[in-house]
């Protein structure tokens, strides 16, 4: 089995080797960046085969235009279809930035307070038991930067079954919870990632705008940006030929997870599909365009500059903890130190999925990069640790690549 495993992943290597190319070469100073991309094509393709990955893609974007983009492998085993540049991957819980933007946004035409309390806007959380205090004192701002005291399960009771749906579908199943639900530290006294919590900024967004979650951020986040092959949950029909499947790799033998997956109720918190290149457009909406006037009054049309940068400050500090780097939390973004340098972050993992974005401000560089696979369990630094694999990139990048930008 282990052989015939090293077979597939080979041969859809080879097949996807072919479009992992650098642009033209580019000269910084007196660095030939070149150089490095090359070295780093040479280690991703060895790295992704050493873990089992059956396919990944990556872009590097510097100053607002991509200067490495690689793919790899197959997004789809069965049909033998290898990942190139419209591959659609799925970013789960990269989803809760554009819930974060959401919730900013609505701030600043004055329709909510980050300070307000949750109940304010959901008074069915009054049902939930705080040790700590009254619901009231929970808020928006909590909320955003994981503050707030929930578990980081979204729904811990259910989803391992076939006949099961992967989440709850309906706001109301939420709600019947809501008195079998604790708060779990003190709010606001430190940092615990939860899933619920976004979930809940998101039910916010809808009753205050009267549109589903999904159509207000494609109306106000997604459509200005010109992210045109993004969307939520099921794939519609024309991007099926590009949607990629993802894979559990289980005691060395490939397995398929559920294929086009429906994220239900909690959409807000990872709901979110698309092609690196969309994501790429959101990430050069993230770095800003200071030397383009009429580029940025478009930006600025879904958030300020000053309250995105607003979402970057630090709000509770994050232990490392597991595949967690040390940092601290903002509002939705994570604020890591790498290498000397400031950057924001955020990852994805659901359904076989793991994904990342580390943008470098000072520089105007970032990178995003996407697996559809990982072991169940995964095994340390070996076949299925997707995981690690995404750390290793991230330190490979930050030591090679990164430094080159530096200004």
């Amino acid at each position: 089995m282990r052989t015939k495993l090293h077979v597939i992943l080979a041969l859809a290597l080879i097949a996807g080797l072919s479009s992992s190319r650098a642009q033209t070469p580019q000269v910084f100073g007196d660095v030939r960046v070149a150089e490095a991309f090359d070295a780093f094509r040479a280690y991703y393709r060895q790295a992704v085969e050493q873990r089992g990955v059956v396919g990944s893609s990556v872009r590097i974007v510097h100053d607002g235009r991509v200067v490495f983009s690689g793919t790899i492998g197959a997004a789809k085993l069965d049909e033998k279809r290898e990942v190139d540049e419209d591959t659609i991957f799925h970013w789960a819980s990269i989803t809760k930035t554009f819930t974060g933007i959401a919730i900013v946004q609505l701030r600043d035409r004055g329709r909510l307070g980050l300070d307000d309390p949750i109940v304010k806007y959901l008074p069915e959380l009054r049902e939930v038991h705080n040790p700590f205090g009254p619901m009231d004192a929970i808020t928006i701002r909590q909320l955003l930067s994981h503050s707030a005291g929930f578990r980081s399960g979204t729904w811990p009771w259910g989803g391992d079954q076939p006949w099961q749906p992967h989440e709850p579908l309906h706001w109301e199943q939420l709600v019947a919870m809501f008195p079998y639900t604790e708060i779990l530290f003190p709010p606001g006294s430190k940092y615990s990632y939860s899933n619920p919590g976004i979930v809940f900024l998101g039910r916010v967004i809808e009753l205050l705008t009267t549109d589903d979650w999904e159509v207000y951020v494609d109306k106000n986040i997604l459509k200005p940006l010109e992210m045109s092959r993004a969307y939520f949950d099921t794939t519609p029909y024309f991007l099926l030929k590009h949607r990629s499947a993802s894979y559990w790799l289980r005691n060395g033998k490939i397995e398929p997870a559920r294929f086009d997956h429906n994220t239900g109720i909690t959409v807000s918190n990872g709901g979110l599909n698309a092609p690196l290149g969309d994501m790429v457009k959101y990430l050069n909406f993230l770095m800003g365009a200071p030397r383009d006037a009429a580029q940025q009054a478009r930006y600025d049309e879904v958030l300020k500059r000053a309250s995105l940068e607003e979402m970057w400050r630090p709000v509770v500090p994050v232990p490392a903890e597991g595949t967690q780097s040390a940092g601290s939390m903002g509002l939705t973004y994570f604020l890591e130190q790498h290498g000397g340098m400031r950057f924001i972050a955020h990852s994805g993992g659901q359904n076989a999925f793991i994904s990342h974005f580390y943008l470098q401000p000072d520089s105007r560089t970032a990178y995003i990069v996407a697996f559809n696979t990982i072991g169940d369990p995964p095994v340390a630094g070996g076949a299925g640790d997707t995981r690690g694999l995404d750390r290793e990139i991230r330190d490979y990048l930050v030591k090679h690549v990164f430094p080159r930008y530096a200004r």
